[in-house]
């Protein structure tokens, strides 16, 4: 009997230390006078997740109500709780196990999120397992054109490769780089075989590619590595990349690519190799 109490008292103090950790600058809010408690005042967080202060506060204290799945889901956005995080916000609150959105972003850290923009002027981004562009900088929407776009998803290198028509004229060896990556993503998918994420990827292309839907039955697997391709820069023409994959210590499938101009690399034979450009 005592359960069910103990679950609630589990609850709100599960909501108590998330909502310390944000500050009013993290939801949007400004700052007013000084502030006794770490994070967001109850108030703060109710109005940010949409619902009366009186009716969190009570949630909080361990109070005998049950909120309802559209509660929670506002709170977990309040709170930026993680898939792991909004899964045991659910579970506490007597759901089953809670679903990400179809179209939830992947989570990137600030400091991930920033490396790409220290990387400028050489072209870098970091991607999910998915290829979605998580973040990116100025000069690689320079080198791969049409790859961002003024839309509600984010961006995503596979799709543009195989579905964005200036693909085929900036990667110079179009069909063996593009058969390598779909091959990469494979590998990947297969991980997450539930996973919308890919699940939707792998169907637009497969309504959008040929290629795709002659290539993907050969069931051919990578994995991501680092190496060469060439290119052809909107200024300095078909050039010659050497580009780099960094996977991220704490999320291992998301990846940092930077791309260098070879300059300061070298050959096989151990000496120095500049960059070709054709």
């Amino acid at each position: 009997m005592s359960e069910q109490p103990d679950r609630r008292r589990q609850l709100g103090s599960f909501l108590r230390s998330r909502r310390e950790r944000l500050t009013p600058d993290e939801v949007g809010l400004p700052r007013t006078g000084r502030r006794r408690t770490p994070g967001l005042r109850r108030e703060e967080l109710a109005l940010v997740a949409g619902m009366s202060a009186t009716w969190y506060t009570y949630l909080e204290q361990g109070r005998d109500i049950r909120p309802s799945e559209q509660v929670l889901n506002a709170l977990a956005a309040a709170l930026r709780l993680d898939a792991h995080e909004r899964d045991h916000l659910f579970r506490l609150a007597g759901h089953g196990p809670a679903t990400p959105g179809p179209e939830e972003p992947e989570a990137l850290t600030r400091e991930a999120a920033a490396v790409p923009h220290l990387l400028q002027p050489n072209p870098a981004y970091v991607i999910a397992g998915n290829y979605d562009v998580l973040s990116h900088n100025q000069a690689a929407e320079d080198l791969f054109p049409g790859l961002v776009a003024d839309t509600d998803r984010p961006p995503n290198f596979v799709r543009w490769a195989f579905l964005e028509p200036v693909a085929r004229s900036v990667v110079i060896d179009w069909e063996p780089e593009v058969r390598g990556l779909l091959a990469r993503l494979r590998t990947l998918s297969t991980r997450h075989p539930d996973d919308p994420r890919y699940t939707r990827l792998v169907r637009e292309l497969h309504e959008g590619s040929p290629e795709v839907r002659t290539w993907w039955p050969r069931y051919d697997v990578q994995p991501r590595h680092s190496g060469r391709k060439r290119l052809r820069h909107p200024l300095h023409g078909p050039t010659e990349y050497a580009y780099t994959a960094f996977h991220l210590a704490e999320s291992p499938e998301q990846t940092l690519v930077v791309y260098a101009d070879g300059s300061t690399t070298e050959d096989s034979d151990g000496g120095p190799h500049r960059a070709r450009r054709r």
